[in-house]
């Protein structure tokens, strides 16, 4: 899930800016003007709730009282998880503090936590990579996900196997987890128990598949997937036997998870990312740029499972992406550039949905 926030970083062209906390002005500021743009209809009341660095991947509680999500807030040189409440009070940080994270998700009954980390490979951040290649980004071997108490202490290593595991949330009743991995050669998805044990690959096809979620009722998963042919796959075979990937096409896959089979959504040749299911069931909303020739501008999308017809949902000449609807369909909370006050600039937004 990080890497899609460099797919963005990288289109859009910015660079970081510098980190900075949140002050009684910024938060001021923010609530005191309309931060919507023309056509973002279905949101109203839409709040900033943190302000300064890189803050993405934010994701509800079950009950929707909390966040959980990744940042480099407070000078940090590379992602660490935090929690905040949902008026983006109480931030502390909950991993380690070494290496770097990503993919935080909070256990429905609310009494365990679970996220990837590097900080077992390494105290310090990863090295980035080389972008003489082009644009790429890793796929950090030395990633593995592990579960911590709500406080993140008590960490418990999940993952166990060389290379890359990552892209991991829970099911709605606690009782699987779902992550990408690259044990079978590829990255795929695979499916295992809250404890690690009884792993099942659920993707077998060429190319890469990651961040998924689970329906709100446990039976189906979406994902984005890219599926490489000719020239193309022969460039991200290289690449991943370097650790690396090349951000391209990237569309989106349901699944059941009772047959198992794979059902592509969208066929629109763009970067599709950031998919979640809203909780009738019927619709999901995911980042993309495809109203924009150029690649550069990510907005979210609203797509109906049946009819596959495609709603724009935002409007902002930047990044919007990471959405998530709350467990009642009422709130959407998701990462923008906007109202950004130095480049690169990336936070987490909450705002009620309006159907």
């Amino acid at each position: 899930m990080e890497k899609i926030k460099g797919i963005a970083l990288g289109f859009l062209v910015i660079t970081l800016g510098i980190n900075a906390g949140t002050t009684l002005a910024d938060s001021m500021d923010s609530q005191s003007k309309d931060l919507r743009y023309s056509g973002e209809n279905h949101l109203t009341h839409l709040r900033q709730l943190t302000f300064g660095g890189e803050n993405a991947e934010a994701y509800f509680s079950f009950d929707g009282s909390e966040l959980i999500f990744q940042s480099t807030r407070d000078d940090l040189k590379c992602d660490a998880i935090f929690r905040m409440n949902t008026d983006g009070s109480h931030v502390r940080m909950v991993s380690s503090g070494k290496g770097t994270t990503t993919c935080s998700f909070i256990a429905p009954d609310n009494k365990s936590i679970i996220y990837a980390s590097t900080h077992l490979a390494s105290d310090q951040c990863p090295p980035k990579p080389d972008y003489s290649q082009g644009y790429v980004w890793p796929v950090h071997k030395g990633y593995d996900i592990f579960r911590a108490d709500p406080d993140g202490s008590h960490l418990v290593r999940l993952t166990n196997t060389l290379g890359y595991d990552a892209e991991d949330v829970y099911s709605p009743l606690g009782d699987k987890i779902v992550f990408t991995s690259v044990r079978s050669g590829d990255l795929e998805l695979f499916m295992m128990n809250p404890d690690g044990g009884d792993v099942e690959q659920l993707t077998h096809e060429l190319g890469y598949d990651g961040g998924a979620f689970f329906s709100y009722d446990g039976q189906w998963i979406v994902w984005r997937a890219s599926r490489p042919k000719g020239e193309a796959l022969k460039d991200y075979q290289k690449l991943l036997s370097q650790g690396l990937v090349r951000p391209g096409n990237l569309e989106i896959y349901i699944m059941n998870l009772k047959d198992r089979k794979p059902i592509q959504l969208t066929n629109n040749g763009a970067a599709n990312f950031g998919p979640y299911w809203h909780p009738d069931g019927k619709h999901i909303i995911f980042s993309s740029n495809l109203r924009d020739p150029t690649g550069r501008n990510f907005d979210l999308f609203l797509i109906n499972v049946d009819t596959k017809k495609v709603e724009q949902v935002t409007h902002y000449l930047g990044f919007d992406g990471f959405p998530m609807f709350s467990h009642d369909g009422k709130k959407l909370v998701f990462s923008s550039n906007r109202n950004g006050k130095v480049q690169g600039e990336t936070n987490v937004f909450i705002a009620d949905w309006q159907p």
